[in-house]
């Protein structure tokens, strides 16, 4: 993405939005939020995936001479506001939940603070790039979940609609805990473990099942995991693996990374009998591993009635999210700059639905741990400039019904600023980790998580509460918009 010039990849309304600002002479500073409403697949949390690649569209934002004729030829743009373009650059703030941290609704993922134009310009591509990365972390996060400890190989590039959503997926993927990843580019590109085993194609070239087992044992000595199904599992597929081992053993090869694949059939029954087979023959550390669109109700379901299964090929469910394709994230004025009392004015927007009104203002949000536990107790957005002293009682309400109030004693708990500095007046201040690094990361951010919200059915919500003087601006609002809809 960083050697791509994506600066076209927008909606037209963010130019013909530039071009009026530009016209009117409106190019005030404001706050936009980039957040989302609710968790996708039924999930208790999100896991945030996508700021690098954010990072370098931002940093690689420029209109070419190419881009520059296109908008020209559709003629509705106007040749000073082409003028502008040509040296058009991001010279914003952008602070941004880190990559693997878990999130919930309403609360900013990203905040940008830039001169409206610019801010508007982001919008899509920030949208497009976030998420779709944090979507496929979400989903496997669950699928990881449903594991209990067993490693899960993210298979799903041939299924992703397109080579972007095959990579980016993958990369998402490994962030929310996969072990590796099938996609040979996105090992490349991300430094991740790639994984594979062969295809009933390879068993179905030789003259019989044997002779291509004994092959491949041959060519991949220490990944020898063999494909069992292609012609009868039980019968033909597990034995004829157990010959093979046999004979690897024979010939006084160490046996490691071996085992089997299941792809089809009634993988807990298959698994267990396979699992006695092997064992019977000596081969107690084989891995069993099974493919065969699996998603996170299956695994959960086949781990309940006890399969013999280490470890999960996950392709189809996992890389598009099948059962929830969209994430849902929103870009909204929070803000505008008033330049001569020098603080941001609050913006809010109305809808009938209560779950669209806008949380207004330039805020951050403070993540409120229970100090024995390292647990999340809840999530606290404020404004920016506000502090908290941990050792004081700290009272926080449900925003909507607020007669749900929650005092936590001073001394019980800890503070963390979720977002970041990212960039600082144009210049990109944050340096990202390696997706290896963010894995182990997030893998720490989901411990802190209390169970009863990792539940992939019916999870307990983390509190997203406002602070007092947060909801007392927004009632204000409120209240405003209501009395000057009834004086017209």
């Amino acid at each position: 993405m960083s050697t791509r010039n994506l600066t076209l990849m927008t909606d037209l309304y963010e130019l013909t939005m530039m071009q009026g600002y530009f016209e009117t002479n409106s190019n005030e500073t404001v706050v936009f939020d980039a957040f989302y409403r609710k968790n996708p697949c039924g999930n208790g949390y999100a896991i945030a995936a996508g700021l690098e690649q954010v990072i370098e569209y931002i940093e690689n934002l420029h209109f070419s001479a190419e881009d520059i004729e296109y908008l020209r030829s559709l003629g509705i743009f106007h040749e000073p506001f082409l003028e502008y373009l040509k040296g058009f650059h991001f010279e914003g703030d952008i602070y941004a939940i880190p990559e693997g941290s878990v999130m919930f609704p309403h609360e900013p993922m990203l905040k940008v603070i830039a001169p409206v134009m610019q801010a508007q310009l982001v919008e899509t591509a920030i949208l497009t790039i976030l998420n779709h990365q944090s979507l496929i972390a979400t989903k496997s996060a669950r699928v990881v979940h449903a594991a209990r400890g067993d490693g899960i190989m993210e298979f799903g590039l041939r299924r992703a609609q397109g080579a972007d959503a095959g990579i980016y997926g993958a990369r998402a993927a490994m962030i929310a805990g996969c072990v590796g990843t099938s996609n040979v580019l996105a090992g490349q590109m991300f430094d991740v473990p790639v994984k594979g085993t062969h295809a009933h194609s390879w068993i179905m070239s030789f003259p019989d099942e044997y002779t291509a087992f004994k092959k491949y044992s041959e060519l991949y000595p220490n990944a020898c995991l063999l494909l069992v199904d292609t012609y009868d599992t039980l019968r033909s597929g597990v034995p004829n693996a157990i010959r093979v081992f046999q004979e690897m053993r024979a010939a006084g090869q160490e046996l490691k990374g071996y085992g089997i694949r299941l792809d089809s059939g009634d993988l807990a029954y298959m698994s267990k009998k396979a699992r006695k087979m092997l064992d019977e023959a000596g081969f107690e550390d084989a891995i069993i591993s099974a493919s065969s669109d699996l998603d996170e109700y299956l695994i959960d379901s086949l781990k309940t009635q006890g399969a013999a299964i280490t470890s999960w090929g996950v392709g189809t469910n996992m890389i598009t999210s099948k059962d929830c394709p969209a994430f849902g994230g929103v870009y909204k004025l929070a803000a505008v700059l008033d330049e001569a009392a020098g603080e941001f004015i609050p913006k809010i927007k109305l809808s009938e639905n209560t779950d669209k009104i806008t949380n207004p203002g330039n805020k951050k949000i403070l993540r409120i741990y229970d100090k024995e536990t390292g647990k999340i107790r809840a999530d606290l957005i404020c404004l920016a400039d506000e502090e908290y002293d941990s050792e004081k009682d700290l009272v926080i309400f449900d925003p909507i019904e607020t007669w749900k109030k929650t005092k936590i004693k001073g001394g019980t708990y800890t503070l963390r600023d979720l977002l970041v500095p990212v960039f600082h007046s144009g210049k990109c201040v944050y340096t990202s980790p390696k997706v290896m690094e963010i894995r182990d990361y997030c893998t720490r951010e989901k411990n802190t998580l209390w169970p009863e919200s990792l539940r992939l059915t019916n999870p307990h919500d983390v509190y997203v509460d406002l602070s007092d003087k947060l909801f007392a601006i927004k009632s204000e609002l409120l209240e405003q918009m209501g009395r000057a809809a009834l004086a017209k």
